[in-house]
């Protein structure tokens, strides 16, 4: 069976959330060079370009996409769905993070952004998804379990980056209603 994209665009409160297409690969660079400079949202340290971007897409599964999120002609944040691995026993499970641009938020955007993210995730057929936060950002940790996540641990020292140390928090939210999705055998 293979799961689809929706390509309908759905609109919410002032933001469209939609599908990506090719054009917005410089914007989806530039809202996570945002995060790359602030420094307390990821662990990459290198700008990424509209290429890089291209590049990672061309690689997704069927189940993989990016979301925009889009208010009038700007794009203002991004969502991703990955496959958590692509060993087969792991079909069951992905990973997700979502990006605004930093003047965009704290107005309800990401909210609107993670919450048609999630339905895109039940549409795609995972059961479990993980996220992985830095443990000094407290703040996406909430937005998280604002939306029924749960911290299940915190990996210690995993990663240096501008002279520190950084801990990453992992977080899982299982649908239980989801069954395993089931490879085309066909």
């Amino acid at each position: 069976m293979r799961m689809t994209l929706e390509a309908t665009p759905r609109e919410t409160d002032a933001i469209l959330i939609r599908p990506y297409n090719a054009c917005d690969f410089t914007a989806i660079a530039s809202i996570y060079n945002e995060s790359i400079a602030a420094k307390n949202t990821t662990m990459d340290c290198e700008f990424f370009s509209a290429d890089k971007i291209r590049l990672q897409v061309e690689k997704f599964s069927d189940r993989e996409t990016i979301l925009v999120a889009q208010k009038g002609d700007r794009t203002i944040g991004w969502g991703i769905i990955k496959r958590y691995s692509d060993r087969q026993g792991y079909r069951v499970c992905c990973e997700t993070s979502i990006y605004l641009s930093l003047a965009e938020t704290g107005k309800g955007y990401g909210k609107k952004l993670q919450t048609i993210l999630l339905q895109q995730v039940k549409e795609f057929g995972y059961h479990h998804i993980v996220a992985k936060i830095l443990a000094c950002n407290q703040k996406s940790i909430t937005f998280h379990q604002y939306f029924g996540f749960e911290l299940v641990g915190i990996q210690k020292e995993i990663g240096y980056l501008n002279g520190c140390w950084h801990d990453m928090a992992i977080l899982q939210l299982i649908f239980p209603d989801i069954p395993p999705h089931l490879p085309d055998l066909a």
